[in-house]
């Protein structure tokens, strides 16, 4: 048969296949729930973007982008300086990570990028009905949230650990000095803090928070009070002399089995579970993006977390599918995204967020469609799904069968997704991090862990599986590929993004964002901004929010018009605004140097030199 003749059958098949699904979904307003923001919002704030000659640090608080400056400046590594930088996060940013949380980190070394997993484990005792009522219907989404059975295993420092291994400059007791000297001096309580602790209505339920973030009155300490930290401080010091194995052994370990064991829903975590943990070295999930600027293509490396991140395989297929589909007219009117490009690109979010409930879960547990994640990134069948879009709104997307895969898993259900915090960071030997890290909802699980009763403070533990999916099953038996299973990593959004030019290889962006499952839309705003339209990571980020969980059109809150609004009304969209509070971090390569942007939605910045 003629290779053309061939070609056409391949891609008619390949087209027919994207076009099924193994099980129809819900209709989508059956199907979907309204999306709560990861942490509420509490203003614009707008930020100048910042130059840099040498190295810079973006984080999402000034005093931990200092410490991280303060590194760099000692001569530390990319990774030494990220280290730093989460340790005082851990302490001033607290209703975002720390300590007893996760994260996910992507390094490049000036020739290669590694990706490093400290994704929070299910312990050994949880299961596929961990957030099942006695009635087996799954438990209300706070309630599981506040029980000892959300609590996962920590993860972030036994990873930081490796990586400073392998990639540490500086002496890992000297990147505890900066959190050390706030936690024992104090710190002044921010805006954004006070505002999140004052709306919180769970927090100061727990005593050993309600001691430490509010007031005799139950009223949270006011902008400006030196809040200070000295449990957190103690269990610092543990670890800088004792390493990672201070938090996972010993007093320390014995006190968050304590606080996972307590009521409501006592959670089965145990010593053995903490002492076990280890963190994986993964393959970083890469894939090639011509960006249209102005006519001229710009061919570029994206380089992500592979699952149990979901967000690059995501980011990779909404860029494919827009790349793939002709606009109807231009993308931007007046700097602000365009109606026709928010219809495809919403189109492309449905499709490509089908195929993540469908497939993407922990790799250890779960076998990727047709035997590789890049199934999923395959430009023949991304051209395929690209044919489902069209001139209306789609009253369904289904998942695809990237390759002709069948899939024996059910797709998991509609679930609220909490939020991280981000940090780039890139040192003046051209090393970089980009390193999304999280305990999940703002507060994660509001237990609050204590050594000493006597010493204030302590440090707030994860919720990170409910991450996972609280049905393990369809009405059919068929499994959700991301449901709960002992030792298991819960699917994350999490998206650090390294961007390489693809020709010479050189570094140009490391970015992400928290944000829930919006992290996919914040992260892929910030590069189609920078690679399709031509603006710096601080325009990019300025950019007003959108994106789609499947449902409806969500737009950033008075930030689109309403002639927008109508005109995605007409193609069969139902619209929603809201807040959507990103907290992009990103740094850019220029011909002099680096220039970094920060969200002004929250606190952050960028220091460098």
């Amino acid at each position: 048969m003629h290779c053309t003749a061939r070609h056409l059958i391949a891609t008619l098949a390949l087209a027919l296949l994207s076009a099924c699904t193994t099980q129809p979904p819900p209709a989508r307003n059956d199907r979907y729930t309204f999306p709560d923001q990861p942490e509420s919002a509490t203003g614009l704030n707008p930020k100048p973007g910042w130059a840099f000659s040498h190295q810079a640090v973006a984080a999402a608080n000034p005093l931990a982008t200092a410490a991280g400056l303060k590194i760099l400046q000692a001569g530390g590594s990319a990774i030494d300086a990220a280290i730093a930088v989460q340790l005082v996060l851990g302490l001033v940013e607290p209703q975002s990570s720390g300590i007893g949380g996760g994260a996910l980190l992507l390094h490049f070394d000036g020739q290669k990028v590694s990706a490093y997993d400290g994704r929070e484990t299910a312990p050994v005792g949880a299961g596929p009905a961990l957030f099942l009522a006695d009635n087996g219907k799954p438990l209300p989404f706070d309630e599981a949230v506040l029980s000892g059975r959300s609590v996962g295993v920590p993860g972030a420092m036994r990873m930081l650990e490796a990586a400073h291994r392998q990639h540490g400059v500086l002496p890992w007791v000297r990147l505890f000095e900066p959190a050390i000297q706030w936690a024992e001096q104090g710190f002044a309580v921010s805006p954004r803090l006070h505002a999140l602790l004052q709306a919180d209505p769970y927090l100061k339920q727990d005593p050993v928070a309600a001691r430490f973030f509010y007031n005799d009155q139950g009223q949270a300490w006011p902008v400006g009070h030196v809040l200070r930290n000295p449990e957190y401080a103690h269990v610092l010091r543990r670890m800088a002399s004792e390493g990672s194995r201070a938090l996972h052994e010993g007093a320390v370990a014995q006190a968050i089995v304590q606080r996972t064991q307590a009521p409501p829903l006592a959670g089965s975590l145990s010593l053995q579970d903490l002492r076990g943990y280890q963190p994986r070295q993964r393959e970083a999930l890469c894939f090639e993006h011509s960006a249209r600027m102005d006519t001229h293509p710009r061919s570029v490396r994206i380089c992500g977390f592979p699952p149990p991140s979901s967000g690059t395989i995501a980011i990779g297929q909404i860029l494919a599918l827009l790349a793939n589909t002709k606009a109807q007219g231009p993308e931007r009117i007046d700097a602000l995204p365009s109606s026709d490009f928010v219809h495809r690109y919403t189109e492309a979010s449905r499709l490509a967020f089908s195929d993540r409930a469908q497939y993407v879960a922990d790799p250890d547990f779960v076998s990727p469609p047709a035997g590789h994640w890049r199934s999923l990134l395959d430009k023949g069948y991304l051209q395929a799904r690209s044919q489902l879009i069209g001139q209306q709104a789609m009253q369904e997307a289904p998942a695809g069968r990237p390759m002709g895969a069948v899939s024996r898993w059910s797709p998991m259900p509609d679930q609220t997704e909490y939020g991280t915090s981000h940090i780039s960071v890139i040192d003046a030997q051209g090393r970089a991090v980009a390193m999304t890290t999280t305990i999940e909802a703002g507060f994660g699980s509001r237990r609050m862990v204590t050594t000493d009763p006597a010493r204030a403070g302590g440090f707030l533990l994860n919720n990170q599986l409910t991450d996972f999916s609280f049905a393990p099953a369809d009405a059919q038996g068929r499994p959700v590929a991301n449901r709960v299973e002992p030792g298991k990593r819960p699917r994350s959004a999490m998206s650090p993004i390294l961007l390489f030019d693809k020709t010479t290889g050189q570094l140009l962006m490391s970015g992400g964002s928290p944000g829930g499952a919006l992290i996919i839309h914040y992260t892929t705003k910030l590069l189609y901004g920078s690679l399709n339209w031509g603006l710096n990571v601080q325009q990019a980020i300025d950019l007003p929010n959108f994106g789609s969980l499947y449902g409806p059109v969500l737009l950033e809150r008075d930030r689109f018009p309403e002639s927008t609004v109508q005109a995605l009304k007409a193609r069969g969209h139902q619209v929603i605004e809201l807040d959507l509070t990103s907290g992009l971090q990103a740094i850019e390569k220029t011909p002099w140097g680096w220039f970094g942007g920060a969200d002004p939605r929250r606190e952050g910045s960028v220091l460098g030199d």
